[in-house]
């Protein structure tokens, strides 16, 4: 068998491989249109829950819970998964306790959600005191989200030529001078990117919110940090296991598909800011 003939082989099951990716996805995404856009109007969109007769309700609460709390998982996961990635990467020399840190940090990535969910009822619903609430809520999901934005930042910051480092050291600039003005500005594409990508996945987990603070009915939306939440995928959990509306499914496909929208338009922009910054870098 000559070359040709392998790589053609080959191209062929990396073809099939797409394909049937792109199958799975098409199907799923069928699945949830189909049934979904017939019940999504703006009272859909806009209007309070009503949970004795939910034709007549919206999931507005459910969409501002869930925006409130990415924001709060952005907040807490964000500035600590990249000052660590920049630590592990540009100070931290590379001794076994930084590589048992760096497998830890993988392992951790790697943990089922409704592991983080034990962990954050017992840390921070009951030692800390701060109860199911979405506080506790956007916690959690941010010990579980770190870990993908200390990887992505990584291998962000791997990506950038040492050259920059060298060349800025030599010219009299500290090393952090050297990060923040050569580093970080070539770096922050892909760390942007994968911090919103992990954003992504937390807003679409459901187990953990079973045990750490979300609600399937509130009369209102959050004002506290303190107060219980509506979130979206747990609404959807709801409605497609444990409602007996005979139009529970076509709701719980229409705030999935919402919910895919959301994140949709969360991954869209991402690629938009990683577009700008790297049309504007040069090297």
């Amino acid at each position: 068998m000559n070359d040709k003939i392998k790589e053609r082989i080959y191209l062929g099951i990396f073809r099939l491989c797409g394909i049937l990716s792109l199958l799975i996805l098409v199907s799923i995404l069928i699945f949830v249109i189909e049934p979904g856009i017939k019940v999504i109007d703006l009272n859909f969109i806009l209007g309070m829950w009503q949970t004795q007769d939910i034709t007549k309700g919206g999931i507005f609460p459910a969409i501002v819970g869930t925006f409130y709390l990415g924001i709060g998982v952005a907040v807490f996961s964000v500035p600590v998964g990249i000052c660590c990635a920049i630590y592990l990467n540009e100070y931290a020399r590379n001794t076994g306790l930084v590589r048992m840190i760096r497998l830890a940090i993988r392992n951790l990535a790697g943990v089922p959600s409704i592991v983080y969910g034990l962990f954050g009822f017992a840390v921070f619903v009951q030692f800390l005191h701060f109860g199911t609430s979405l506080l506790a809520a956007s916690l959690t999901l941010a010990a579980m989200t770190i870990p993908w934005v200390i990887t992505a930042s990584e291998e962000a910051l791997k990506g950038v030529p040492d050259g920059f480092r060298e060349g800025a050291i030599a010219l009299g600039a500290t090393r952090w001078q050297a990060i923040r003005t050569n580093v970080l500005p070539s770096a922050l594409p892909g760390m942007i990117t994968g911090s919103i990508i992990g954003l992504a996945r937390a807003m679409g987990e459901t187990a953990p919110l079973i045990i750490v603070g979300a609600t399937f009915y509130m009369r209102g939306i959050p004002d506290s940090p303190f107060d219980k939440f509506m979130a979206l995928p747990y609404h959807v959990f709801i409605l497609a296991t444990q409602h007996n509306h005979p139009l529970a499914e076509q709701y719980a496909a229409g705030t999935a598909l919402v919910l895919v929208l959301l994140i949709f338009l969360m991954a869209l922009a991402a690629m938009i800011v990683r577009y700008n910054f790297r049309r504007k870098r040069r090297w």
